[in-house]
């Protein structure tokens, strides 16, 4: 897990780290992603924008419309990530931008 946070923390070093929903959560211009510990898998959720946008990067894990699974067990697939929260740092940005 600290693998992955340290992922997150790289791509978006201007995120702000709070709990939200019970959940570690990044914010930067609104919600980039929040994670949590599952007993099987590790919950990313990184909106469901993201997962669309990163479907076909996505295909070995299971997803729902706004969650990944990373199995408990392999290797976090931690430039995928850091991608997905570049992503997202991007797309709030957009959103925040005038007109």
């Amino acid at each position: 897990m600290n693998a992955l946070t340290d992922a997150i923390r790289a791509a978006a070093p201007g995120a702000q780290e709070k709990l939200s929903y019970g959940m570690p959560a990044f914010f930067q211009d609104g919600v980039l992603v929040y994670f949590a510990m599952h007993s099987k898998h590790i919950g990313f959720y990184p909106t469901p924008e993201a997962v669309s946008a990163f479907a076909e990067k996505l295909r070995a894990y299971k997803t729902s419309k706004g969650a990944v699974q990373f199995p408990l067990g392999q290797p976090i697939p931690l430039e995928l990530v850091r991608k997905i929260v570049l992503h997202r740092v991007s797309m709030n940005r957009a959103a925040k931008a005038p007109g």
